[in-house]
């Protein structure tokens, strides 16, 4: 059977219309030879939502904007078609938020799965909701914290008010004033330092003394060592005597003895008698040590002008 040109002709176009017609939906979104879904959502405001932005569950993308025409009872409301091209079961209780992806701007809902066990068929509208933009959530953690920061420069410039307050002419001049007398304190103390460092030093002339002295003692001691071993034989002999004597008696006697030194002891400790005074009081040592450096005077004086005190007369 032989077709003729019309039934070509006319077989083209109808094909060429299709595949318009094809191609002109699935530009807008729509692929009429899929099985989508297709959900539709409520808003009073889409800021920005577009035609063919991405439709997420949990972040993966199963779908995308297909319309966006106001509601036709003309209350201003937006409805927003979403086609699902992904069999994923959605609760009929879920909720389309658009949501902001990047710091662009860019737009995007996603499905918060419900919790309820009916699904939602094709061409329910399911709940809506509009999430926050990002500059809204930075101005709602930014807001309290400039509100924080406004309240505390308030509370320095109070702070400093006051501070300036306290600090007027009177009392700079009084804490001048501490200034000046800490330093004087300073200077006495320091002063008092001075003092101190003059008396460690005469000391230590007078220690340096005691030490010349205690080595000419040990030296007498070295020079006399027969003598001394002489003096302890003599007391190891007498020891011998003692032993032989009647020690009870011996004994009573050395203990009334050092009873009556004690006592001595005691009345030195206490400054009685003149060994006291020269002991515990040094003003008589150097009453002593002036009147021998008197006396040296007086003697050299007497050696280099005898005539001042022996007058010789002839007639």
């Amino acid at each position: 059977m032989k077709i003729s040109k019309e039934t070509k002709t006319g077989a083209i176009f109808i094909l060429g219309a299709i595949l318009l017609i094809w191609g002109y939906s699935f530009l807008k979104g729509k692929d009429i030879l899929s099985n989508n879904r297709v959900f539709y959502a409520v808003y009073q405001n889409i800021s920005g939502l577009g035609k063919a932005n991405p439709v997420y569950i949990n972040g993966m993308q199963v779908g995308q904007v297909t319309e966006i025409s106001f509601d036709p009872s003309l209350n201003g409301n937006i409805i927003v078609g979403l086609t699902i091209n992904h069999d994923f079961p959605i609760p009929k209780n879920s909720c389309a938020e658009i949501l902001t992806t990047d710091l662009m701007g860019t737009k995007a809902i996603n499905l918060n799965l419900g919790s309820s066990t009916e699904l939602a068929q094709n061409g329910d509208t399911l709940t809506s909701k509009l999430a926050a933009t990002l500059s809204e959530q930075v101005e709602g953690t930014v807001g309290p914290l400039k509100k924080r920061a406004e309240i505390a420069l308030s509370s320095i410039e109070d702070v400093l008010t006051s501070l300036n307050d306290v600090l007027n002419k009177k009392q700079v001049g009084n804490l001048k004033n501490s200034i000046t007398h800490l330093q004087s304190t300073l200077q006495g103390a320091d002063s008092l330092i001075h003092s101190v460092d003059g008396f460690i030093s005469d000391e230590k002339s007078r220690a340096s003394k005691i030490m010349i002295n205690l080595e000419s003692i040990t030296s007498n001691f070295k020079n006399n060592n027969e003598k001394l071993t002489s003096i302890i034989t003599n007391f190891n002999s007498l020891s011998d005597d003692l032993v032989k004597a009647n020690i009870a008696e011996t004994l009573s006697s050395v203990n009334k003895s050092m009873s009556d030194f004690s006592q001595i002891m005691k009345k030195i400790n206490k400054g009685e008698g003149s060994m006291g005074m020269l002991i515990n009081n040094d003003s008589l040592y150097i009453e002593l040590e002036k009147s021998s450096r008197d006396l040296n005077l007086l003697l050299e004086d007497i050696r280099l002008h005898p005539k001042k005190y022996v007058k010789l007369s002839l007639f």
